[in-house]
């Protein structure tokens, strides 16, 4: 392996990641098994960073490691990404939505003054 080559800790330094993080991303196939060195150390292609530094965006969108890998398996152009995100969106609109189901009942319960789960009159405890 030549100079240009990342080890471990490097391209988790410069991902911004952990190296139990890199070596889980490879266990789960998200980005290729390195080489190695002469000494045995993993050496990875720079732009191991860049698709590091996606995966962890991806996640801060709200895709799990699995709809990454999905999204990864397409190749480096993904034109169903949008349909994803879309889809995505849809997810997290059904949660916000069940969420403010909750945040209005136990608004009610509060309301209600209700002190105790096994005394308290409100449906929503019931």
């Amino acid at each position: 392996m030549d100079g240009s080559y990342l080890r471990t800790g490097q391209v988790a330094e410069r991902a911004g990641v952990n190296v139990q993080t890199l070596r889980y991303y490879e266990r789960r196939g998200l980005i290729a098994e390195p080489g190695r060195s002469l000494g045995g150390h993993r050496c990875y292609p720079p732009d191991t960073v860049a698709l590091v530094g996606a995966i962890k965006a991806a996640q801060r969108l709200g895709f799990t490691l699995d709809e990454v890998a999905g999204l990864l398996a397409t190749g480096r152009s993904t034109p169903d990404l949008r349909d994803r995100a879309r889809a995505k969106i849809a997810e997290i609109d059904a949660k916000i939505a069940g969420l403010a189901g909750v945040r209005r009942a136990l608004s009610r319960v509060v309301a209600a003054r209700c002190d105790s789960l096994t005394d308290c009159t409100c449906p929503e405890l019931a």
